[in-house]
């Protein structure tokens, strides 16, 4: 069924108890249940539905749209562990199957991983794979160094954060050279740094070109882009520091004496602001 994981216009066909029949574009119906109809519909009306199979195996239509069509990327929860493999949420009532033979690593019940939605040819099913590596593009000469992306956290390392970058490439950000916590989910905007020889992109949240500070003197530098002034000084206590910057005194001296000495600061009796 070519409909199977798109997102699909068809014509209504028919009325019944369950719902509306809409017209495959090859031949037979798929059924829109009545729960995702308005009703005022009419026969011969066109509508956009996602199709997939339900918890029979049978085609339905429904008017939501997953977190990920038909060889996309989705970053998903796992809802359920089995031993043959694990259910993601992908925004539908029934869950996303990947088989434990599709999984990149092992899933836990409530992590978020990166999953493809592929169709299984032997079954005519959609299901999950998270072994991720095997889809991405790994030529990376149409991207520039300096280049402003989109991108999505999707995995967090001790090295640093895992992106996916404009649904089809793979990049990395260090840890140690990026001033603000990220978390998996985040949707951010990313540079690159350098193009790898295996097909990664480094990145960094920063144009490059700008003169970069150690990690603290980022961080005070973009609370206070928000809040213009920081009631925080060398004499302040190290636990209104810790609350308000989430770092030590010893740390927090040594960030604004950078930035004073850059200029970037004024440090005044009851606190620190922009110049």
């Amino acid at each position: 069924m070519k409909e199977l994981g798109k997102i699909n216009s068809l014509l209504i066909n028919r009325f019944t108890a369950n719902g509306a029949y809409l017209a495959l574009h090859e031949g037979g119906e798929v059924l829109l249940p009545k729960g995702y109809l308005k009703g005022d519909e009419k026969e011969g009306e066109e509508i956009e539905v996602f199709v997939y199979t339900d918890s029979e195996d049978r085609p339905v239509a429904v008017t939501n749209r997953p977190t990920a069509l038909l060889n996309e990327f989705g970053l998903m929860e796992a809802k359920e562990i089995t031993k043959f493999g694990a259910f993601v949420d992908w925004g539908l009532p029934k869950d996303l199957f990947v088989p434990k033979a599709e999984m990149g690593k092992t899933m836990e019940k409530g992590g978020k991983y990166l999953v493809r939605v592929c169709l299984d040819y032997k079954t005519d099913r959609l299901i999950g794979v998270s072994k991720y590596e095997d889809f991405l593009i790994t030529d990376t000469q149409g991207f520039e160094v300096g280049q402003e992306v989109e991108a999505l956290v999707f995995d967090i390392t001790d090295l640093g954060y895992k992106l996916l970058i404009e649904g089809n490439f793979e990049g990395l950000m260090y840890k140690n050279e990026t001033f603000k916590d990220l978390k998996i989910g985040d949707i951010i905007r990313a540079f690159v740094k350098k193009r790898r020889d295996d097909g990664k992109l480094d990145m960094q949240l920063t144009p490059l070109g700008r003169e970069k500070y150690e990690e603290g003197a980022e961080k005070i530098l973009e609370v206070l882009k928000v809040r213009k002034f920081l009631p925080l000084h060398d004499k302040s206590s190290p636990e209104s520091i810790k609350e308000i910057l989430g770092m030590s005194k010893k740390h927090f001296k040594q960030s604004i004496g950078q930035l004073y000495k850059a200029k970037k600061i004024a440090i005044k009796s009851d606190g620190i602001e922009l110049t």
